[in-house]
């Protein structure tokens, strides 16, 4: 029998005892006003009155997306009329992060509301521990029809495994989000919105639901030509060395950017077809920085900075910004609060839930990230394997490479023809000196970096060990040793004891 089949006969089977429930409790129904009854998975009956308005909730992820590839976030580029429009209906958040700069790591934190060490999810094939919650379980557990949609999600261990790691995890059991949620697929591009409208067709009719769709878009390889815009008018960040094969990959990101905005605006039809749209909660992110020159893989703005918006009628105005500080572990909180469910007490990230009504109070006055090993290859240089911490506000950033050592490698794109160039742009000496002394063209990075970010946004010039930059310097190396003690960080602290007598 398919899965779809018996998700079918057992929904027929609750509908069947939901009305013999129905016969008899009726009198207590009519008697406290009460519109409709559920049937939970216990078969325990719950009562949905007037008042219980919770809305769906719609979490959707691109794939290694930063700031500012968005239209609503000023880019000129763009081509992104959908996400723009949901942000001028609802709100956008200029300072969103996500706690690593790779889509394992960064996820798990997205979904537990807890930081990369604290559910000790370094390990790029690594799956979930499944005594960890995450926060669609909660909403199961409230009543909610939850499901994962789209491109792999990333928390069960990687597709590809030696039969050694198979047959560990099937002795463990440690591949578990079949039973974390009640619908369960992977697809890619088109095959997403499929999935999307499948999922709601088995929603119940006395169920809100919770769905999260992650976009493969634009996760390299780049194959969407036809919502490129033309290389030679795109603006080139003045943080990338402007060079024709650059401007040709910049273009094909954001060409797949384009084509994600398009798929998500079926998605937001879909929901307008069938009456939900003004009565689910949106929200979109990038589940880490972009796959781009000091992108993904590194612990810089592009690795970290995504972009992040959200829509509610009622809840949201039309048209809200936000500058608070916002970390992907928030994402967890927030979606539990404007659904009125109680949080995990082991969850650590903040509700900015008030910010989307217009309340501008910092959850944060640092945030965190990790970097980790990126893939399953054995360690050889930065892309497959690093251990690199940063700790950073508003106005600074401090990095710390214990693996300075290591030869640094772009993730996803170290044997693109437009990396090989710079490479040899470098050595012949031909690339202008700002970009020729980033790091990521030197033999070795040093252990610590640290960056004026309000007044060099694109972290060309490295602060440290500068003495008009002192006490700022050594407060964030400071909070970076702190939280490295506190979540039992395996890498060695930052500061070092005094030397013995």
């Amino acid at each position: 029998m398919k899965a779809f089949e018996l998700f079918n006969l057992l929904k027929a089977t609750k509908k069947i005892k939901f009305f013999l429930n129905l016969l008899i409790i009726s009198p207590c129904l009519f008697a406290q006003n009460v519109t409709s009854p559920i049937v939970n998975d216990n078969n325990v009956m719950l009562l949905k009155t007037d008042q219980d308005n919770r809305p769906n909730i719609l979490l959707i992820l691109s794939d290694d997306h930063c700031v500012p590839y968005l239209g609503c976030y000023g880019n000129a580029d763009m081509h992104t009329p959908n996400l723009d429009k949901l942000a001028a209906e609802g709100v956008y958040f200029n300072h969103a992060y996500t706690t690593a700069p790779q889509c394992v790591l960064s996820r798990a934190s997205i979904v537990t509301g807890r930081n990369v060490l604290d559910v000790q999810m370094l390990r790029f094939s690594a799956p979930l521990d499944k005594n960890i919650i995450t926060f669609p379980e909660l909403l199961g557990k409230a009543g909610y029809f939850t499901g994962i949609c789209g491109r792999r999600y990333h928390l069960d261990g990687s597709g590809r495994k030696a039969q050694e790691t198979i047959d560990a995890f099937e002795e463990f059991g440690m591949v578990t989000f079949q039973n974390r949620v009640d619908y369960l697929n992977m697809g890619y591009r088109e095959k997403v919105n499929i999935q999307v409208k499948e999922f709601l067709d088995l929603v119940p009719e006395d169920k809100p639901f919770f769905l999260w769709a992650n976009y493969d878009d634009p996760h390299r390889a780049f194959t969407a030509p036809e919502f490129e815009p033309d290389p030679k008018k795109i603006t080139v960040p003045e943080g990338m060395p402007d060079t024709d094969l650059l401007r040709k990959d910049l273009a094909a990101h954001i060409g797949e950017i384009n084509r994600v905005d398009k798929y998500i605006g079926e998605v937001i039809e879909e929901l307008k077809r069938r009456g939900e749209y003004d009565n689910t909660f949106i929200i979109f992110m990038g589940d880490n920085g972009a796959a781009l020159l000091r992108g993904k893989g590194t612990l810089y703005d592009y690795g970290l900075h995504v972009p992040l918006v959200a829509r509610y009628p009622g809840l949201i105005k039309p048209g809200t910004v936000s500058d608070i500080l916002v970390s992907g572990s928030d994402v967890a909180l927030t979606i539990l609060d404007v659904a009125g469910v109680e949080p995990d007490e082991e969850m650590t990230g903040k509700s900015f839930k008030h910010a989307m009504e217009g309340i501008e109070r910092e959850n944060h006055k640092y945030l965190f990230a990790v970097r980790g090993p990126h893939g399953q290859e054995l360690p050889g240089n930065s892309a497959d394997f690093d251990l690199s911490r940063t700790a950073f506000n508003k106005q600074y950033r401090f990095i710390y490479n214990p693996l300075f050592h290591l030869p640094f490698h772009p993730v996803d794109f170290a044997g693109g023809e437009m990396w090989e160039e710079l490479v040899q742009l470098h050595a012949e000496g031909k690339l202008d000196e700002k970009f020729s002394k980033i790091y990521i063209f030197t033999e070795e990075r040093p252990m610590y970096e640290f960056y004026d970010l309000r007044n060099d946004p694109h972290e060309l010039v490295d602060r440290y060990g500068d003495p008009a930059y002192k006490e700022a310097q050594h407060e964030l190396m400071a909070q970076l040793h702190r939280w490295m003690i506190i979540y039992r960080d395996v890498v060695p602290l930052p500061i070092a004891p005094p030397r013995r007598q």
